[in-house]
Formats: C-alpha cells, sequence, structure tokens
C-alpha cells in the first residue's frame, strides 16, 4: 500500500471506535502532514520508516514555530498511528515508541473567584434562558456540547441525564436548587414547540454550541471578567468542589473525566482558594 492508503484505514478505525470527531479530524491532519513529509523524504513503505525520520519531522516543526504543546499533540497521533499499525500488523516495528515528548509548562486553567460568578450570574439573570445554560454548566461541571445535546426529558427534580457525547459516556448528575430553579423559570418561557431540545432559539431550532459560546462571552464581557471562556464554568466547578471537601473520584464521576488524574491535576492549582467553604452558592 501507499503510505496515503494508511492514513484512509486509520481514519476509518478511528471512527469505529467512536472516537469525537474533533479528535479525529485532529488526528487526520496531523498523519496527513507526517505522510506528506515521509513522501518528500523518499519513504516510500511504512516499513521504511524509522525513528530518526520521526524525530526529523518533529525537529522540522521546531523549526517552524509549532510550540512544545503543539508538537506534542502531534506526537500523540503519531504513537495513536503506529499502535493502530501494529495492531492491524501493517509493520511489526512501533517506531514511535522512542519518541519523546517536549516538556511544556501546563497552562493553569481559570477559576473563577466567587465575585466573578456571582458578576455573570447578574449580567445574565435578565436572559432567562442564557440565565439558565449558565447555572446548569456553573452547578453540574458538564461539558458545552453535553449541555448542548440535552433534551427535556433529560432533566428531572433531582437529576439530569447528561447522554452519550461521542467517546464521553452517559451519565446522571444531580442538580441542586439553584440549577432547578433556574430550569424551572427557563422551561415557563421555553417555545412551545415540539422540537424536544432543551434549549432552544426562539423560532424552535436547538440552540448549537456556537451560539452558546458567543452569549456567554457576550455576559462575560458585561460582567467585565476578562479572559474567562464558557469553559471556565466547568473547571469552576471541578476547583471549588475539590477546595471544599469533595472526593477526587466523586467530582471525576460527575464531571465524567476518564482518568481520575485528570481531576487530580486540579489540587495544585486550588491552592490560593480562601480557606472557607468554597463549594459554589445557590441561587
Amino acid at each position: 500500500m501507499e503510505l496515503k492508503d494508511y492514513l484512509n484505514k486509520f481514519v476509518d478505525f478511528l471512527r469505529s471506535s467512536k472516537k469525537a470527531t474533533a479528535t479525529t479530524i485532529a488526528y487526520k491532519k496531523d498523519i496527513d502532514q507526517l505522510l506528506e513529509y515521509l513522501k518528500k523524504a523518499g519513504r516510500k513503505s511504512i516499513k521504511d520508516v524509522t525513528t530518526e525520520d520521526l524525530n526529523s519531522f518533529l525537529a522540522l516543526l521546531h523549526t517552524q514555530n509549532y510550540t512544545p504543546k503543539s508538537i506534542s499533540r502531534k506526537i500523540n497521533s503519531i504513537k495513536t498511528f503506529y499502535r493502530f499499525l501494529v495492531l492491524n500488523k501493517y509493520t511489526d516495528n512501533n517506531v514511535a515508541a522512542g519518541v519523546a515528548h517536549p516538556k511544556f509548562d501546563t497552562k493553569a486553567p481559570r477559576i473563577l473567584t466567587r465575585m466573578e460568578y456571582r458578576a455573570v450570574r447578574d449580567a445574565a439573570r435578565a436572559d432567562t434562558r442564557i440565565a439558565a445554560v449558565v447555572e446548569l454548566l456553573l452547578q453540574t461541571g458538564m461539558r458545552i456540547g453535553e449541555l448542548a445535546a440535552l433534551s427535556v426529558g433529560s432533566v428531572s427534580d433531582n437529576f439530569v441525564k447528561i447522554p452519550v457525547i461521542e467517546s464521553h459516556a452517559q451519565r446522571d448528575v444531580p442538580i441542586n436548587k439553584a440549577a432547578k430553579s433556574a430550569l424551572d423559570k427557563y422551561l415557563t418561557v421555553r417555545p412551545k414547540v415540539q422540537n424536544t431540545a432543551l434549549f432552544i432559539t426562539k423560532t424552535g431550532r436547538p440552540l448549537l454550541i456556537r451560539n452558546i459560546r458567543t452569549a456567554i462571552d457576550r455576559y462575560f464581557k458585561i460582567a467585565g471578567i476578562a479572559g474567562a471562556k464558557v469553559n471556565d464554568l466547568r473547571h469552576t466547578f471541578i476547583a471549588h468542589h475539590l477546595a471544599a471537601g469533595a472526593s477526587p473520584i466523586l467530582v471525576s464521576k460527575l464531571v465524567g473525566h476518564k482518568r481520575i488524574s485528570t481531576t487530580e491535576k486540579y489540587l495544585e492549582f486550588i491552592k490560593d482558594l480562601p480557606a472557607e467553604k468554597v463549594k459554589l452558592e445557590e441561587l
């Protein structure tokens, strides 16, 4: 097979493994870039490729001003690609195993202070729909994509059933009085249409991720909170609950982390939070 043929089979493998669409696209782009380099280097067969070839490709990226974090992501793609090749017996030599990740500092997540999350709540309070969106993200730590996929039937008095979103498993997350109150207010003004999506536009269409992100960014700006993004509401949920003494195992299950280590990373970022109980306040 030609080098490009392996890419097509790799993409099919990722899709069959139910990898997130964004992940599949990123892997495809990274491996396509690698294979173009290998082709120019004269490698006609995947079995001709060496660890030195891969390191030369990564060295070229350094000269093209790719950040260490971007290069590390490409290495993840390459290592996944080679595990696929070995698994399917396209090669018996995993030359990517010897490729090392560059060192880089992980940027600390943006954790909203009590004053900041109060401010964004207040800024959005008159917008019943977005106020419910903000409260649900802040009080459950769910991902924006998960929120956009909710249906009216996803919400009960005590829980919200988060559906399977690409590679993320379904889970039930408890909702407190703050989130339930905000949702109830929204449901009283939600357009009476047959669309079952929980959050919809005035014309009855599902509220898309980009619509949610744009609206919340606007309220961050109104609240005077600089540098904050939608995902920071999730960061805030995780950090504040850990700081209040919640078990990392419990928090990990609530937010749908695949590995407990992902949750535990937040522990180093909550040292400066107040010693008082910082669990998110209800309305």
